[in-house]
């Protein structure tokens, strides 16, 4: 897992061209301005979904196996809690077609903030648990770029 803010995302182009496609997407298009839905990069391969919604003081941990996820906040902020996919329980069968798992953490989970600005980058065995309140329930608006492993 790689929190950091998104003037820093040159610091991680390194990590592969996928990453930095993505990275350089969210530092290029219009976020402020930009509606709900999917955005291509290249196909399948890199991609964008922007949501809108309202954090909330549960959910479930989620892993995905295909693709990394690149969560960037446009808007708000949010709690997301962080763990070891080899520390987590399945209560979900793995859906192949959205590439997500449901999970259970075993012990007590990291928790970090995401705040305008910022992004997290999720690998397969960062299980992660987006979406909380931080303070208070908020209205965020996130872009979680795919990128294909």
């Amino acid at each position: 897992m790689i929190k950091d803010k998104l003037i820093n995302a040159d610091t991680y182009y390194g990590l592969s061209n996928s990453i930095k496609a993505g990275l350089e997407w969210l530092r290029s298009a219009d976020l402020v301005n930009i509606k709900d839905g999917q955005y291509f990069i290249d196909g399948n391969r890199i991609f964008v979904n922007v949501q809108s919604y309202e954090t909330k003081k549960e959910a479930s941990f989620e892993a995905h196996r295909k693709y990394v996820d690149i969560q960037y906040m446009i808007k708000g902020a949010e709690k997301i809690g962080i763990a070891d996919y080899s520390s987590c329980t399945p209560i979900t069968e793995y859906d192949k077609d959205k590439d997500i798992e449901f999970l259970n953490f075993n012990n007590f989970p990291s928790f970090l903030p995401l705040r305008e600005g910022e992004f997290m980058i999720f690998y397969p065995q960062d299980a992660h648990l987006p979406s909380l309140d931080l303070d208070k329930k908020l209205f965020v608006k996130k872009a979680v770029v795919k990128v294909a492993l």
